[in-house]
């Protein structure tokens, strides 16, 4: 589950509980211990670049990752 923070930022949280509090070690919530799928993964990393690229349009990896920036 993806949600944005007050400053506008995603933030990953888990399917299971809503929690947004992650082992980054063991790739688990810390309070269900759920398992982190690819798939959540795979969907905030695109959110972060989403944002990323808001909120700098100029940056030479952002150009890099767009369809215009070849």
């Amino acid at each position: 589950m993806i949600f944005t923070n007050p400053a506008g930022a995603p933030e990953l949280a888990c399917d299971e509980c809503g929690c947004r509090w992650f082992d980054r070690q063991a790739n688990c919530c810390y309070e269900c211990g759920a398992p982190v799928s690819e798939t959540s993964l795979d969907e905030f990393h695109a959110a972060l670049e989403r944002f990323a690229a808001r909120a700098r349009p100029d940056s030479p990896l952002i150009r890099r990752l767009s369809p215009e920036g070849h």
